[in-house]
């Protein structure tokens, strides 16, 4: 993985990012795209819904650098890794 310095981080346009309004998790290539999938339900402070629409970035990175998906929705993320799916307040 080729890793971003902060400077190239800032430059990035939030349209990039999983987490866009958190700018969290870059998609800019497969294997940030598979970073992303692996600390998914690591991501603190964001709403199911925000989870959601990164979800359905992933996704699209996903298709685009051609990394396979083994879940269908974000929920199977935190399941495989024995967390309890996050409930709206």
């Amino acid at each position: 993985m080729s890793k971003l310095s902060d400077k190239e981080r800032e430059k990035l346009p939030e349209s990039v990012f999983a987490f866009a309004k958190e700018r969290k998790e870059p998609l800019v290539d497969g294997r940030h795209v598979q970073e992303a999938i692996a600390h998914f339900d690591q991501v603190k402070d964001v709403t199911n819904k925000e989870r959601d629409e990164a979800w359905k970035r992933i996704q699209q990175a996903a298709k685009k650098f051609d990394v396979e998906l083994q879940e269908k929705d974000w929920r199977e993320l935190f399941t495989r890794n024995g967390r309890p799916v996050p409930k709206e307040a």
